[in-house]
């Protein structure tokens, strides 16, 4: 066994180095946030994830005491505004509002990432909102099993459509084609929700999932049908559409979420701050209002519990996307 010698006077030295830095340390980060913050989106303005830092930008700035300043970094599918926070210093000056696509969907269909969204510091749950199986007034099913029963015979000629090849829209229509295989369908992707429902309402494809909010004015007009939920509870928008594991269909349950991260390596005297401060914005009766009209679900909870819905998402659409040989365009 080898020995190692330590001086009693470097041992003296250390320990007053320490005892000098600690201080330091733990007041910098008790001192946490002393400027303002930079809370980036990875998507443009307008979209679901931008409407979450939006609606809980008032309350994180009044829980923190400090300016939240949102920054659209749109691109890539979300992949370049979570690049840039993955890679910022770890100090909570730089935090994301990210989703399934690039912290679970898009490491499996665009190859190797500059990122692995793993290693991302979960904060806490901002939204979620359950997906939404759409049909065009066409096609005549008003339940998931209906609709099932309609495609099979149909031997590929029924299309579905999608916001994007390797968009969670895509994802999801994959992953009911395998739960309820066979069910031959032909995929139409498009860029972005706006295009795809302007066809989807003209009857040019038959099916399609996006999120609540995306599709509850088309529902509520009369332009498009829903006939299934993904979320384990019913969309506070629609109460009447039944969820998957009312309908049957079983290990079919999973929402579009936005979760806000930090980048590796964030203090845990940080985590725990600026998830207290996310759960203070989420209490305020008016926030959780603007949430529920649209169909979204408040979210909440603790870092751990977004840490386990990223890796779970993350291994679920990995299985999907390989599965199905997805691609993103």
């Amino acid at each position: 066994m080898t020995e190692h010698r330590v001086s009693r006077r470097g041992v003296l030295a250390g320990l007053a180095a320490g005892a000098l830095a600690a201080p330091h340390v733990a007041n910098a980060q008790a001192a946490w946030p002393s400027r303002p913050i930079t809370l980036v989106v990875g998507f443009p303005p307008g979209g679901q994830t931008d409407f979450a830092a939006r609606v809980l930008q008032p309350g994180l700035q009044a829980a923190l005491g400090q300016p939240v300043a949102i920054d659209n970094r749109g691109g890539a599918g979300g992949n370049l505004g979570t690049d840039a926070v993955l890679r910022a210093r770890p100090d909570g000056y730089t935090l994301l509002a990210g989703n399934a696509s690039p912290m679970a969907i898009n490491p499996h269909t665009m190859g190797p990432l500059n990122f692995d969204p793993l290693q991302a510091t979960p904060i806490g749950m901002m939204l979620q909102s359950s997906l939404i199986l759409c049909v065009h007034p066409s096609v005549p099913a008003r339940t998931v099993q209906e609709f099932i029963a309609w495609v099979r015979p149909q031997n590929g000629r029924v299309n579905y459509g999608s916001a994007s090849a390797g968009s969670l829209s895509h994802t999801a229509m994959e992953l009911l084609r395998m739960r309820a295989a066979p069910l031959p369908m032909e995929h139409v992707p498009y860029r972005g929700s706006g295009p795809a429902m302007q066809d989807f309402i003209a009857g040019r494809f038959s099916a399609m999932f996006d999120g609540a909010s995306v599709v509850a004015p088309f529902i509520q007009a009369g332009q498009l049908r829903g006939i299934l939920a993904t979320g384990g509870n019913r969309s506070p928008a629609f109460p009447d559409i039944a969820t998957s594991a009312e309908q049957g269909l079983q290990d079919f349950t999973f929402t579009a979420w936005i979760g806000l991260y930090g980048p590796p390596g964030l203090p845990p005297e940080i985590v725990t701050r600026a998830n207290a401060a996310l759960n203070q914005a989420l209490a305020d009766a008016a926030t959780r209002e603007r949430m529920t009209s649209r169909g979204d679900e408040p979210g909440g909870g603790t870092p751990q519990q977004l840490a386990e819905i990223t890796r779970r998402d993350h291994a679920t659409w990995g299985q999907v996307v390989r599965a199905a040989n997805i691609r993103a365009e």
